[in-house]
């Protein structure tokens, strides 16, 4: 579990196909990575993957087919910058809101504008996850954990404040690009119960 606080960004430093799958290999300037050991989860970009090896300031991850059909991952590339969280811990602060690392769908940026400091960023969910989104509920995109401003059908709005723009990916992403999206957890658990229900 994570809670969409990104701590640090990586680079892909290799792509390696595996029998039909990938592996990749992911380094970071940062030390965030240092207790970091096999078996261990980490949010890339809010995909939950697992260090299945280490190397020098970094790791070796394996991504399923699954995985890289449903998230951007499909196209990852060497040399390609990801946001980073390792899991969270008892002792760990909430600082953003629960998130599993389990990416329902892609998103794509539709326009972006200044707003004072701040970026708004306006995104198309795809029409069977649009339902989850709502206005001040939360939704994380690329790993990072946001506050929903504005829906309206299948769009939804956010404000990116200036240290999240300049230290996460969200800060490179031009108007047609895609994002891992994963919808609040508990709104598809209500969904659920509602379901069992009739």
């Amino acid at each position: 579990m994570f809670t969409g606080i990104v701590a640090a960004q990586g680079c892909i430093n290799e792509v390696t196909e595996t029998a039909g799958d990938r592996r990749f290999t992911i380094v970071t300037k940062d030390d965030c990575l240092d207790a970091l050991v096999l078996g261990d989860s980490i949010a890339v970009s809010g995909v939950c993957l697992t260090a299945v090896a280490r190397v020098p300031h970094g790791f070796v991850t394996d991504v399923s087919v699954e995985t890289l059909q449903l998230t951007t991952a499909g196209h990852w590339q060497a040399g390609q910058v990801v946001n980073l969280e390792t899991a969270t811990t008892p002792a760990t602060a909430l600082g953003g809101h629960l998130v599993l690392g389990h990416v329902d769908g892609r998103a794509r940026l539709v326009d972006l504008h200044e707003d004072a400091r701040s970026h708004r960023l306006r995104f198309e969910a795809p029409a069977a996850l649009a339902r989850y989104v709502a206005r001040k509920g939360s939704i994380t995109l690329d790993g990072v954990s946001l506050t929903v401003n504005t829906v309206e059908g299948t769009r939804f709005g956010v404000n990116i404040i200036p240290l999240t723009y300049a230290h996460t990916t969200l800060g490179t992403l031009r108007s047609g690009d895609e994002v891992n999206l994963e919808v609040d957890v508990v709104a598809r658990y209500v969904e659920r119960l509602l379901q069992a229900g009739q």
